[in-house]
């Protein structure tokens, strides 16, 4: 049986072994494109310094590492939303968009763009899209826990969460259907999900919203262990579970809806990379799947939205579509090859 201290050792060095792949990745993934660029100009401009070709600066700078900065961020804020609500409805197979949060997003930041464009706005601040994807992804979230407060069996809870996006989605078609193509094409652009495109005050706002949402759930992670031998042992920890309840909630809202507003509705993130974690780490300990599924995710995401823009380059595929494409087989190869580990 493996010791306490060699596991420790081995989850460590599972930590560090993704933190530099996502260095290599994220290089790589500044470094290919339409243009070519080095992998020693690309340290010398980010480092202040002048290369040959002037035209690399700008592609890097202005394009491609906010692109990757986004796509890293992206990906951790969306694993660590489905690592919350899988712990908070005991459940593996929950994430943000199997319970509709996703879906809630969609519809009230395609009630901003369609809407807006109808009293006269060619563009919108970050926060007017991330507005309407917060109370989207909220607006489901509080159906959802309510319906939790109502309903004992899990599957019927998935049920209503399901029903919830698919009424949201319903009422997307009919967005769609009533705007005309110049509303139209921006909204279903967004909605394929990518993260092209991305400036830095977008950057700016979703690490200024991700960033503090990662500290508090960190925070969260012994009560958050807590949780994992039910509600009653929590309580006889000293836990408030009214409180407990709103900041999971809360956070894994905010999280969902700043990747959705940005970057559009990405689905599997949140499902595959906590059951890859949690699998490769061998633990339910929160305070190593916390900052596994945040690295993972990061480089999961990294990995796919390379792929989506090199595999029928120049045409960019959607994100959502890679991630579930490679997500899914990784997933079902762990879950038949493991030999031990531990469930929700």
């Amino acid at each position: 049986m493996e010791s306490i201290k060699n596991r420790k050792a081995r989850q460590l060095s599972i930590l560090v072994l993704i933190f530099v792949a996502i260095v290599v990745v994220s290089l790589y993934s500044i470094s290919v494109g339409s243009i070519n660029i080095s992998i020693p100009d690309i340290l010398s401009i980010l480092s202040g310094k002048a290369v040959a070709d002037d035209t690399f600066g700008p592609i890097i700078m202005n394009i491609r590492l906010p692109r990757t900065l986004a796509t890293i961020m992206g990906g951790a804020c969306l694993a660590l939303s489905g690592l919350l609500l899988q712990i908070f409805f005991k459940n593996p197979i929950v994430e943000p968009y199997i319970l509709g949060v996703s879906s809630g997003a969609t519809l009230f930041v395609g009630l901003v763009l369609l809407g807006g464009f109808s009293f006269g706005l060619k563009s919108l601040p970050p926060m007017g899209l991330f507005g309407g994807a917060f109370l989207g992804a909220m607006l489901v979230m509080v159906v959802v826990v309510f319906a939790s407060q109502k309903v004992k069996n899990i599957t019927t809870l998935l049920i209503i969460g399901m029903m919830a996006g698919f009424i949201c989605n319903a009422f997307t078609s009919i967005l769609t259907a009533f705007a005309d193509k110049e509303q139209l094409h921006g909204f279903v652009m967004w909605s394929m999900g990518s993260f092209s495109g991305f400036s830095w005050p977008q950057v700016q706002f979703l690490y200024g919203i991700g960033c503090p949402m990662i500290i508090l759930a960190f925070v969260l992670s012994k009560p958050l262990n807590a949780m994992l031998f039910g509600e009653n042992y929590a309580i006889s920890m000293g836990l408030s579970m009214k409180k407990f309840r709103v900041v999971v909630i809360l956070i894994a809202s905010v999280l969902t809806a700043t990747i959705t507003a940005f970057a559009g509705p990405i689905s599997f993130v949140g499902l595959a990379v906590p059951h890859m974690v949690r699998i490769t780490m061998g633990t339910s300990d929160n305070r190593i799947l916390i900052p596994g599924v945040i690295l993972a995710g990061a480089l999961m995401t990294g990995v796919c939205d390379l792929c989506a823009r090199m595999i029928l380059s120049p045409i960019e595929l959607p994100l959502g579509v890679i991630t579930a494409l490679i997500g899914a087989p990784i997933v079902v190869y762990l879950l038949v090859h493991k030999t031990k580990g531990n469930e929700l």
